[in-house]
Parts: structure tokens; sequence; C-alpha cells
């Protein structure tokens, strides 16, 4: 009977050391499944932060693009604003000297009024509803004059 309980105690311990065996199996059977899983989660992460970093250069390249054609818009305004300003630089030295012209040439109506007799009764001041007097038409100062003062002053 000795024999027999030797026996049963033996096998039980065979059974014992058995489900150590199938545990430990269990137990690196699991490990090696977080294993892989880690690494499939480790392989998401980098191609989420490499998707992430290649938006990001995208982004950046778009920004660059973007920011040229704003430098490239600045620059031909900048350019086309130094034009106007100083077509309007000529504009208003034309209109300076066009007054003076004026001045010049009404003087001289002037002159030409008080001398007795030289043209009679004939009166050269224009009145002061003229087309060329009313700031509103401007239009006149487009074009070019052609005669100068001393072309007038020969006649």
């Amino acid at each position: 009977m000795a024999s027999s309980s030797g026996t049963s105690s033996g096998s039980s311990l065979l059974q014992n050391s058995g489900s150590e065996e199938d545990l430990q199996a269990l137990m690196d059977q699991r490990k090696r499944k977080r294993m892989i899983s880690n690494r499939e989660s480790a392989r998401r992460s980098r191609m989420r932060k490499q998707k992430h970093l290649d938006d990001l250069v995208s982004q950046v390249a778009q920004l660059r693009k973007e920011n040229q054609q704003i430098l490239t818009s600045v620059n031909i305004t900048t350019q086309q604003y130094l034009s106007v300003e100083a077509e309007n630089s000529v504009l208003r030295a034309q209109v300076g000297e066009l007054s003076h012209r004026l001045e010049s040439l009404n003087e001289i109506i002037e002159v030409l009024n008080a001398s007795s007799g030289v043209f009679g009764a004939t009166n050269f001041i224009e009145p002061a509803n003229s087309f060329f007097f009313n700031p509103l038409n401007m239009s006149y100062m487009n074009q070019p004059i052609m005669a100068s003062a001393d072309n007038i002053l020969q006649c």
C-alpha cells in the first residue's frame, strides 16, 4: 500500500509539475502576446508620429509658398505705389507750373486790358463761371499744353 500511496503522491507531483509547466507555458504565451501587442502598438504610434511629421512638413511647405506669394504681392503693390507716387509728384509739379503760367497769362490780359485803346472795347477777361475755372471739370488737366508763354508773347 505504501507503494500505491507513493505512486499516487508521485503522480500528483507529476501533475503539479505538469500544471506548473502548463502555467509557465500559458504565462509565456501571454507574455508573447503582450509583447506582440506592444510592438504593434509601438509601430502604430511610430506611424502616427511619422504621419504627423509629414503633415507638418507639408504644412510648412504650403505656408512658405503662401508667404512667398504674399511677399511677391507686397513687392508688386509697393512698386505700383511708388510708380503712382512718382506720377502724382510729376502731376503736382505740372499743376504748379500750369498755375504759374495761368497767373502770367492773366497778368498779360490785365496789362492788355489796362492799356487804353490797343484793342479798343475788346475785353479779354474770361467770366468766373468758365469751364476751365470750375473745379469739377478737371479733365482739362490731363491734356498736354502745346504752346508756351514765349510763343504767345511773340504774336
